[in-house]
This record gives structure tokens, C-alpha cells and sequence, in this order.
């Protein structure tokens, strides 16, 4: 697929980097972003010289959220297909193997907040602002309130949804919605850094560790137990627990892991 709203850049440490790439209209989501997006997660999913995705935007903003200029004079049906577009690409992280970082800088605002909470990390720089603003236009968030609600929790997402203020890095990181707060300038260099050495991770692990996550996520809590046992017991199978075992009895360190 030939991208024209983002760009894709693969090193040789096993992290590729999805770019959003409307800077002019602050990143903003519209149907052929959506769909570049979701394709590119899928396309880096299968990419046996990748392990970790960073994502992140292009220009003043990370992601203001979606182009309402093609908002008006739809029906119902289609405002529905037009929304699921937009959304499938925060769906679509939580469902292929490898992890995505994502990288703020920064407007971090509705959708691409959404973005944010879906990824399954996420660090900013210490200027980044993050917040569900749609209900200041007279809509609101309800699609990405969901992953936003399962980093910080009802009474703290609610909060966001309904008053639509954008909340400093430090505050998301304080309520759980990131993982990091980085010096502007060090944003590029220490995110690569930190994706790097997740990137030297058993991948077969960190794969079935990310899988069994979300796989639990809807379970009670005995059955996520008895998930999660499970899983285990086919990992502990698998030749990289055993070379990783082996090498931590041995005080060396591992073989090359496995890709799959």
C-alpha cells in the first residue's frame, strides 16, 4: 500500500516507526488516515524485522483528533461507518502481537487521546496535553473513553469525557493514562532507547504476554486465573523459555530468541 498520511521508517533495532503525517491539519484523523494507519499496525505486525512500534505525529501536535470538515449531511448509517473507521486502528492495537508505544507531543485531543489510551504504552514530552475535548464542540468521546477508561478508571475518565479540558503530561502520568514524562528535547532519542530494549525481549513472550492481557481483560477473576495459568503453561513449553532459564541458571545471557 502506497501511504500518503503517514510515514513508516524501520531501523535495524527492531522498531519501526509509524509517523502521522497531516502536520498542516495538527494530525488530525480523517478516512484515508484511518485506513493507512490500520493497514500499517497490520503490515509491521508481520514484519519479521520488527518487534516494537512507536507511533507517533508529525509537526506541532501528535493527534488533535479527527477533521470535522467532513462532518456534515451524512445519515445515520453513515455516521456510523464513519466513526468505526476512525476508531479501528485503536481497536486493531490491541489485537495484533507486537506492542506499540505511543509518543506524545504536544495536542494529544479526542481521538488521538483515544490513540494514546489504546496503545498499549505511551510516553510524552514534559509540554504534551492530553485531553477528550469533543463535548466543547457539542459531541464527546464515548469511542475513546474506552481505553481511557481502562487506564484510569471510571470516576477520573468520566471527569475527562465530560468537562473535555486538556490535562498536562504530568497529570496523565499521575492518573496512569502514560507510562513516562521526557525532556522535550530527549522525546525521540529516549523513546527509540526504551523501545529498543523491549525490543530485546523474548518476542514469543512478550507477544503471549500482550495476547493474554487483553484476552483477560473481560474475564471474572477466577477465569482470568485459569486464562492466564494456561497461557503460562504453553509458554513455559516454548524453546525460549527454556533458553532464557538455561541462560539465567547458567549466568549467561540468551541465545538469539525465536520470532514467533
Amino acid at each position: 500500500m502506497d501511504y500518503e498520511n503517514i510515514l513508516i521508517d524501520a531501523g535495524d533495532d527492531l522498531v519501526a516507526e509509524i509517523t502521522l503525517n497531516r502536520p498542516n491539519s495538527l494530525n488530525t484523523f480523517n478516512i484515508p488516515l484511518a485506513k493507512e494507519l490500520n493497514h500499517a499496525l497490520l503490515e509491521l505486525d508481520s514484519a519479521d524485522d520488527v518487534r516494537v512500534i512507536i507511533l507517533k505525529g508529525a509537526g506541532k501536535a501528535f493527534c488533535a483528533g479527527i477533521d470535522v470538515s467532513d462532518f456534515s449531511d451524512k445519515s445515520a448509517l453513515e455516521y456510523r461507518n464513519w466513526i468505526e473507521c476512525m476508531e479501528n486502528p485503536l481497536i486493531t492495537i490491541s489485537r495484533i502481537d507486537k506492542p506499540v508505544i505511543a509518543q506524545v507531543h504536544g495536542v494529544a485531543a479526542a481521538n488521538g487521546a483515544g490513540l494514546v489510551a489504546a496503545a498499549d504504552l505511551a510516553v510524552a514530552g514534559e509540554g504534551a496535553r492530553i485531553g477528550l475535548t469533543a463535548i466543547n464542540v457539542g459531541l464527546n468521546c464515548i469511542g475513546p473513553v474506552i481505553p481511557v477508561s481502562r487506564s484510569i478508571g471510571r470516576k477520573k475518565a468520566l471527569e475527562m469525557l465530560f468537562y473535555g479540558d486538556l490535562i498536562s503530561a504530568e497529570e496523565a502520568l499521575n492518573m496512569g493514562l502514560i507510562n513516562r514524562v521526557l525532556p522535550e528535547a530527549d522525546l525521540d532519542k529516549d523513546t527509540r532507547n526504551w523501545a529498543a530494549v523491549l525490543a530485546q525481549k523474548s518476542p514469543l513472550a512478550l507477544q503471549i504476554a500482550k495476547k493474554a492481557f487483553y484476552g483477560a481483560a473481560d474475564l471474572d477473576y477466577y477465569k482470568a486465573f485459569e486464562y492466564m495459568n494456561e497461557v503460562f503453561a504453553r509458554l513455559c513449553s516454548t524453546e525460549d523459555a527454556r533458553e532464557g532459564v538455561n541462560a539465567f541458571l547458567g549466568k549467561r545471557n540468551p541465545a538469539e530468541w525465536k520470532l514467533k
